[in-house]
This record gives C-alpha cells, sequence and structure tokens, in this order.
C-alpha cells in the first residue's frame, strides 16, 4: 500500500481516530465495561484511584488497536475484549508509575493521581492494575499471547530504567534514545497490535505484519511527542512546552542540538536540562537553539519514515476498510504535530 504520510490529506487528520472509534465501538463497550469491572476493590482507594487515572480522558489507543487487529482477521470479541483491556491495563499503570519518577504534577490536564493520592498509592495501585492485566490474559489461556504481553511488560520496565540512567547524560547517543523510546512506548504499541492479531486468528505473516506495524506506529507516535514537548514546528502543543527539557529527559531534539551547538549553547542547554524550575525564557532560550538547528523537523523526519514504515508493514495484507483506518491512524499520529 502506497500512501504517503508526507502530505496530510483534511479528511485523513480529522477523521481518522473517529473512524477507529467507530469501526470498534462495539467491541471497546465490552472492553470498557470490563475495565471498570476489573478497576474493582474492596480497598475504596484502589477503584478511585484506579477510575480517576481510567477515566481522565485518554483515547484508549492502544486497546483500539487490539480489537481492530483482531476484526481485521476476521474475529472479535472474547479474547480479543480482555487483551485489550490487559493492554489498557499496562498503560495506565506504566502512567502511574511514570509520574511518580517524572516527578509530574499534571496528567491529561488533569492532576496527577500522585499528586491526589501520593506516591506511595499511585506505585501500589499502578501495580494493582498490572496484576489484573496479568489475570485476564491468563483467563484467556492463550500462552503464547501471554508470552507477548509479558515480554513488553518487561521491556517497558527496562527502558524506563534506562531512560532513568540517561537522564541529564549529555553524551547520550541518537542509538541510546532509539531504544529507550523502542522499549518504553512501541513494544506496548507493538504487542497490542500482535494479541489483537493473534486472537483474531491470523496466521504468522500477518501477525508479524501487526507486529511490525504496531512497532513503527509506536515509534513514530514517541518521536511526534517528543516534538510537541517543544511545542511543535507551528506552536502546535500537546503538553506544556518544556516538560521533558525540565525533567532532564534526553529526547532527540536535545540530542541533535548538542551534537551541533556552539559551546556556549553547548552550556545554555546543559544548565536548563534538568532544572525544574526552569523559567519559560529559559525554556525558549533552548527552543531557539533547537530551531536554529532545525533539530524539530529532524525528528518529524524521523517519525515520517517510521510512520511510512507502518503503512508499508500492512501491504501484504488483503484490502479492507480496516487495513485503510489502521494505515489513516498511522498518518494522523505525525499530523499531530502541525
Amino acid at each position: 500500500m502506497a500512501v504517503s504520510v508526507h502530505h496530510q490529506q483534511q479528511e485523513t487528520d480529522g477523521n481518522a481516530i473517529e473512524q477507529l472509534i467507530a469501526a470498534t465501538r462495539e467491541d471497546m463497550d465490552n472492553v470498557n465495561t470490563l475495565i471498570l469491572e476489573r478497576a474493582h476493590s474492596h480497598v475504596d482507594m484502589v477503584p478511585e484511584l484506579a477510575r480517576y487515572l481510567i477515566e481522565s480522558g485518554g483515547k484508549r489507543l492502544r486497546p483500539m488497536l487490539t480489537v481492530a487487529a483482531a476484526r481485521m482477521f476476521g474475529n472479535s470479541g472474547g479474547s480479543a475484549v480482555r487483551f485489550a483491556a490487559a493492554v489498557e491495563f499496562m498503560h495506565n499503570a506504566t502512567l502511574l508509575h511514570d509520574d511518580v519518577v517524572d516527578e509530574s504534577d499534571m496528567r491529561r490536564g488533569r492532576p496527577a493521581a500522585r499528586m491526589v493520592w501520593g506516591n506511595k498509592a499511585s506505585i501500589l495501585v499502578g501495580d494493582f492494575l498490572l496484576g489484573q492485566a496479568f489475570m485476564m490474559m491468563v483467563e484467556t489461556r492463550d500462552v503464547g499471547a501471554l508470552a507477548v504481553l509479558a515480554a513488553a511488560s518487561a521491556a517497558m520496565a527496562e527502558g524506563e530504567v534506562f531512560q532513568l540512567a540517561k537522564t541529564k547524560d549529555l553524551d547520550t547517543t541518537p542509538e541510546d534514545y532509539a531504544e529507550v523510546i523502542r522499549a518504553k512506548t512501541a513494544v506496548l504499541f507493538r504487542a497490542a497490535c500482535e494479541v489483537g492479531a493473534m486472537a483474531g486468528g491470523a496466521d504468522e505473516a500477518g501477525r508479524e505484519a501487526l507486529s511490525r506495524y504496531g512497532l513503527e506506529l509506536g515509534t513514530a507516535f514517541q518521536l511526534v511527542d517528543d516534538v510537541l514537548d517543544y511545542g511543535g514546528q507551528s506552536g502546535t502543543l500537546g503538553k506544556n512546552v518544556g516538560d521533558d527539557l525540565r525533567e532532564g529527559k534526553m529526547t532527540l531534539p536535545i540530542i541533535l542540538a548538542l551534537s551541533d551547538a556552539t559551546p556556549a549553547e553547548h552550556q545554555t542547554i546543559a544548565n536548563t536540562l534538568g532544572k525544574a524550575d526552569a523559567s519559560e525564557f529559559e525554556v525558549q532560550q533552548v527552543v531557539t537553539i533547537l530551531t536554529r538547528y532545525d533539530t524539530l523537523s529532524r525528528t518529524l523526519s524521523k517519525a515520517h519514515e517510521h510512520a511510512q514504515a507502518a503503512i508499508e508493514a500492512l501491504g501484504g495484507l488483503a484490502d479492507s476498510s480496516m487495513k485503510s483506518i489502521l494505515a489513516r491512524v498511522v498518518e494522523h499520529s505525525v499530523s499531530r504535530a502541525y
């Protein structure tokens, strides 16, 4: 399938997620019901905190990809619903843990759970969600899919630890960064798509195609997120400008700028990186350097490369409406920065 991600189309950008929502609505209704059921606990704080995060407005893209992949191969419901709910629990557990590690105050436009219930509760409820995720996986009795999701869980933890180790490390390479985003973000996209294909009855080629699609989509998605931290190319904000900078995260725009910067510019970046109380002026100084060396657009170019690879991964599969929707989702994921 030859679909360019370098030229956004009005219909694609505006409606890709809506089309995915419509195509997966029946299964996602069951997924959402299961999520709320499995967030229940006799310990009051557990469902209160879990639902605070789960109901806070996320699009649930990853579980939608799971049920979309299953539908693409002819089967939905059943194990696909449980896998999708497990994927969402894994994702939300990671968000709870990440906010503690990053000392984040906000999540999806609301105070982070740790700001309401504290760090200890956030960590423990994250662990509860992971436990529920694995219980749902086991209930499907699909050992192969359980292995895929378990491997993703381990890789995500490794990615977070590696990112922590690289915090404020000015010698971080683009290869280091690629490994971080592969592990912390892309592997869950890959697993979500792969287990959906497995639940849908895909053969080995179909399973591999969706696995590759998810990995490339997840990589492109994170690259765009890392650009949006600095406002995108046209000031489009996906989150507060400079959050990653203040947390000392070595993302690709910063890594590329450090390799090209003058000694004075290098020092400016180093002085601001990891400074939790950096002012808007200090952040803007760094953004000016990123702009000077075109590192935001260079990072977006990498995102486009991975997005194109995601679309190409679908090329050998039979044409269908779901295949077209999944391709449009890729295009939408990179258009967010414009």
